[in-house]
């Protein structure tokens, strides 16, 4: 049989809100070393040897946005989910065998923009805008450039042949193009998309879909779920290493 040589593509603003509602919160560095275990849950399951992940995102903004609740203007590069993101990209470059493409700079649309959930309560009435908070809020950012360079690669690899088989890790359709090219030069493409709804276009022009996690609730199982995670650490009072005073 052929060796089966995996290259996985991952949709890194896609990853990021399906592993936050899969495994749970986490650190920066709690979340790259998640991404690299389940990338390798994929090339176990394909029992093939990777060639290259590819990790698409796009750096924070630094950008100073008003704020429709609060009033204030806020300066995104001193938030925290600022330094996590700077903290998360700088850990998955020095990750083994990853290639991180960066999109063009954020650019926000709209700003601050009110949540589906409270902006139904807020129209029937159930609330009042005196019951808002700024978790009620979100920030209307779009990536530039992601799609883009996703296509790119998948035609780059299909042409030279350099892989049989890519996993793409995302909900999006905008790559069917490059993943029809890629099947017509007989590789074999699996989509990934961790259990969120996909466009029934999406699903006729994959070779399969494979989700490398259970369904929520039986996900809070997984031992990459933050509870299982945290729940075998060591207690500091078993430390070994720990010094008496």
């Amino acid at each position: 049989m052929r060796e089966i040589v995996t290259a996985i593509m991952v949709d890194g603003g896609f990853y990021r809100r399906r592993a936050r509602r899969l495994f749970g919160e986490k650190t920066a560095a709690e979340r790259a070393d998640e991404l690299m275990e389940y990338c390798r849950r994929h090339i176990r399951t394909s029992r093939s040897h990777l060639y290259r992940i590819y990790y698409y995102d796009c750096p924070p903004s630094d950008k100073v946005i008003f704020h429709p609740l609060t009033r204030q203007h806020v300066n995104l590069a001193k938030t925290p989910e600022h330094g996590w993101m700077s903290e998360f990209l700088e850990t998955i470059v020095r990750k083994r065998k990853v290639a991180l493409r960066r999109g063009e700079e954020l650019e926000t649309q709209q700003g601050y923009t009110l949540k589906p959930t409270p902006l139904k309560k807020l129209c029937s009435g159930a609330i009042a805008i005196q019951n808002l908070t700024e978790q009620d809020f979100s920030l209307d950012i779009t990536q530039k450039g992601v799609d883009m360079r996703i296509g790119l690669d998948i035609a780059s690899l299909a042409e030279r042949r350099a892989v049989n088989q890519i996993i793409m890790i995302s909900g999006d359709s905008d790559f069917v193009p490059a993943a029809k090219h890629a099947r017509r030069e007989g590789i074999d493409f699996i989509l990934d998309p961790m259990w969120a709804p996909v466009a029934k276009s999406l699903n006729e022009h994959v070779d399969g879909v494979r989700e490398c996690v259970r369904r929520d609730p039986s996900n809070r199982l997984d031992p990459l779920h933050v509870e299982k995670l945290h729940a075998n650490e060591p207690s500091p009072d078993l430390d070994p290493d720990r010094e008496e005073l």
